[in-house]
């Protein structure tokens, strides 16, 4: 099943600047979410500047990978430089 109908992304922003012009020092959060039982399998705190770039990574492999592809690709996801 296609990763999309098993899993949704949550983005928190924790300033109300744009992440590329927030500060160095904010993070926001990224969840992946199991849609099945709303229990978060993945959970980032990601540099605000690299949140955009990150979340559209996301969207775009949880539309063209299986479920269990996107969960191996993206556990192995440590930091903003992995993906």
């Amino acid at each position: 099943m296609s990763a999309f109908r098993s899993y949704d992304v949550i983005v928190t922003r924790t300033g109300i600047a744009p992440g590329r012009l927030a500060a160095t020092d904010r993070y926001d959060h990224i969840e992946i979410v199991s849609v099945e039982d709303l229990e978060v399998v993945l959970f980032w705190d990601v540099p605000a500047r690299a949140t955009g770039r990150m979340e559209a990574s996301l969207r775009d492999d949880l539309q063209r990978l299986e479920g269990d592809e996107f969960i191996a690709r993206w556990s192995a996801v440590e930091s903003d430089d992995d993906y």
